[in-house]
């Protein structure tokens, strides 16, 4: 099992890239089931969510050919619209494929998703709005099985809570639904809106993305279509802090400034100087010494609870007590324990981490719980006093691409074992 070593203290300098956007790229990945003409998508990151949904598309029946960052898939026929438990449950994403079997084939099997121990992220939203688009649903044994064999339908759907994946999977399957679909209370995050620009290259009728109320009118058959995937909004954040952290001057690039707006706010609150260098890249530097700053997270344009983890990082450097609060996930902060064995100072209240600030890390072993949880580990390790083994980095390796080859490109001693 692959670890990393760290060894901190040095100030990162240069420029970092920012990839393509994982949660952008696994809904457009599964949207190509909704046609049998080839989909190219490009800047697609090579990191192993997106490697496992390809590998789920060609065993449903598609035909996928990987160049670099891009990726044509073609799904001439369906022949097994099933997510198997054994393929699928590493990755949460695999219930995006639900809505676009079910309106492509009619049916759809797909295992209950696996993926980060943060707590639950129930996809009984998914399925209530299905029913209401005309499915039968059913669950045993682990597994939810959909059919509409006279197809969906048109109806109104409102979420009880804002879903992302929720909003995507609905989005999806309401496309070739027959009439009118009206999704109220939807996800506004970009990556939905990125989804609904590929489904509109397609031939899909769409309005309203990006707001909470989003109108689809279903359309007989879609088409192929080219598309190039937002950048990563969660890694471009992950780099700011990087550069906040070690008080360091990084540049990070083939980023959308606009999409880290509440990073951004806050990072400069703390202390972090941050400028706009263009439309795609940022500056970050941090001489003047940080100071701590409350954070609660929020559905987009709030602050992004995929940012908490190497927030609370960033914090344990700060002066003062910050009071960080998680609203989305109810176990996000399994990652402060092992901040704390490497000398932070945290204490949990419920669904709030208070930080006392401004505590000299010291490096040592810790493991990986889940996805942004490894990432909040690195950051505290690039500035702790020795070396830090990180373990299970498998975790870090579903959303970041070759992440310690772009930190020690910038200075970081950082390497994999």
């Amino acid at each position: 099992m692959d670890k990393f070593v760290v060894k901190g203290g040095v100030p990162l300098h240069g420029e970092i890239a920012t990839g393509g956007a994982k949660n952008s790229a696994l809904p457009a990945l599964a949207a190509t089931l909704l046609t049998d003409e080839p989909v190219l998508l490009q800047r697609i990151p090579r990191v192993r969510d997106v490697r496992t949904m390809q590998r789920l598309l060609v065993d449903i029946g598609a035909s996928a050919d990987v160049d670099g960052e891009s990726v044509r898939i073609q799904v001439r026929e369906v022949r097994s619209p099933e997510a198997p438990y054994e393929l699928v449950k590493t990755m949460r994403a695999s219930s995006l494929v639900l809505g676009p079997l079910v309106a492509r084939a009619g049916r759809a099997r797909v295992s209950l998703p696996g993926g980060c121990a943060i707590g639950a992220r129930p996809i009984n939203l998914h399925l209530v709005g299905l029913e209401q688009l005309g499915a039968q649903i059913q669950q045993a044994h682990g597994y939810v099985e959909a059919v509409a064999p006279q197809g969906l339908r048109g109806t109104t759907i409102r979420f009880e809570r804002i879903t992302v994946t929720g909003t995507e999977d609905l989005m999806m399957a309401a496309v070739l639904a027959r009439g009118t679909t009206i999704l109220e209370n939807a996800a506004r995050e970009p990556e939905v809106t990125d989804l609904t620009a590929l489904l509109v290259k397609m031939g899909a009728k769409i309005e309203g993305a990006g707001t909470s109320t989003v109108r689809i009118e279903g359309v007989a058959r879609l088409h192929g279509a080219e598309h190039a995937i937002i950048p990563d909004r969660i890694e471009a954040g992950t780099f700011l802090v990087a550069g906040a952290i070690t008080g360091g001057d990084l540049t990070v690039t083939g980023c959308l400034p606009e999409h880290n707006a509440a990073l951004i706010t806050k990072l400069q609150a703390a202390g972090a100087e941050i400028t706009e260098v263009d439309g795609s890249t940022l500056r970050v530097r941090a001489a003047r010494g940080l100071r701590s700053a409350d954070v609660t997270t929020a559905e987009y344009p709030g602050f992004p609870t995929d940012l908490q983890a190497q927030y609370i990082a960033l914090m344990t450097q700060a002066e003062g007590i910050a009071i960080i609060t998680e609203t989305i996930f109810e176990n996000r902060f399994m990652h402060a324990q092992e901040l704390a064995r490497m000398g932070a100072n945290i204490r949990l209240e419920g669904n709030q981490a208070i930080v006392a600030g401004r505590k000299e890390l010291t490096g040592a072993g810790v493991i990986a719980s889940d996805l942004r949880a490894s990432a909040s580990l690195v950051l505290a390790a690039l500035v702790a006093r020795g070396e830090t083994v990180i373990d299970r980095v498998y975790h870090i390796d579903r959303g970041y691409e070759k992440i310690e080859g772009k930190l020690a490109a910038v200075g970081a001693q950082i390497r994999r074992i």
